[in-house]
């Protein structure tokens, strides 16, 4: 099947140098702002982690809030975007296997936990994608 040409306004948005940063800033923003909450609130955070059955619960909400910031960070620069990509790849995975166990559910929650981990995937797949394209991988070619 011949490629379908972009339309022009679109390509040029596309081609915009800081288009790529906006949009792994828009990935980023969900950690960031997470990340930051629990850095200014520990003490809910921990309580956050300990209601999941993580223990001990202090040391976990530490090393959450470091991958969500740190991965955030790396993520957002050109050099290291792939190693970002990855730490918020993983963290959202196991996040998403022990907060949205959809399987565990009945009724209209199940749905909405199949729901929301779902999103959650998709979350990973986009980090994907822009790490690939950060670093020149062209899709599907």
């Amino acid at each position: 099947m011949p490629d379908i040409a972009l339309p022009r306004p679109i390509a040029r948005i596309l081609d915009l140098p800081a288009a790529d940063y906006v949009v792994r800033l828009a990935l980023a923003s969900p950690f960031l702002i997470s990340g930051i909450v629990k850095l200014l609130d520990f003490g809910g955070a921990a309580g956050e982690v300990a209601g999941l059955g993580l223990q001990p619960a202090a040391p976990v909400a530490a090393d959450v809030i470091a991958a969500q910031l740190g991965g955030s960070v790396l993520f957002l620069t050109r050099r290291y975007c792939w190693l970002g990509a990855g730490i918020l790849a993983v963290f959202t995975a196991l996040a998403t296997l022990v907060a949205h166990p959809f399987w565990a559910f009945d009724g209209p929650d199940r749905g909405r936990q199949t729901a929301t981990f779902f999103e959650h995937v998709a979350i990973v797949g986009g980090l994907a994608a822009a790490a690939m394209t950060v670093h020149g991988a062209r899709p599907g070619r």
